[in-house]
């Protein structure tokens, strides 16, 4: 089956695919539907990331990528009633860098984190972090 994902750099020595953190584990989204994926590049964008290249590929072949590098995936279905969105934090480093950019240059990462499980004995967020959400929403109007 043909599937959509998220590529940083297509075909460059650089490329790199767009994950999610969950836990400790990285996890490939798979999306049925290129509008889906189209979608969630664009919010990604939206963070103040590059935009990724949506590329068409076999399920098959990001699964065995998965198993080789220890990644989990996930196959976003084109009817599913869930929408499926960045998260809020990101990782520090990634394994790869944006075209034109050494070693040396601090960039922000193009994998994401999902955030830990809210801690029912603390308030959900300062106002700091409500503060920048709302700036980020702001910005996508």
């Amino acid at each position: 089956m043909r599937v959509f994902v998220l590529i940083f750099n297509v075909g460059t020595e650089n490329e790199g695919i767009h994950s999610v953190r969950i836990g400790d584990r990285n996890q490939i989204l798979m999306f049925e539907s290129e509008d889906d994926a189209t979608r969630y590049a664009l919010m990604l964008e939206a963070q103040d990331f590059p935009v990724p290249s949506v590329e068409e590929i076999e399920d098959e072949e990001i699964k065995e990528f998965c198993q080789s590098a220890n990644y989990d995936w996930e196959l976003v279905t084109e009817n599913s009633s869930i929408v499926v969105t960045p998260p809020e934090l990101n990782v520090e480093e990634t394994d790869w860098k944006p075209d034109g950019q050494t070693e040396e240059t601090d960039q922000e990462t193009k994998e994401t984190l999902r955030p830990n499980p809210p801690d029912p004995t603390k308030p959900d967020l300062s106002d700091a972090e409500l503060e920048k959400i709302r700036r980020k929403l702001e910005g996508l109007l």
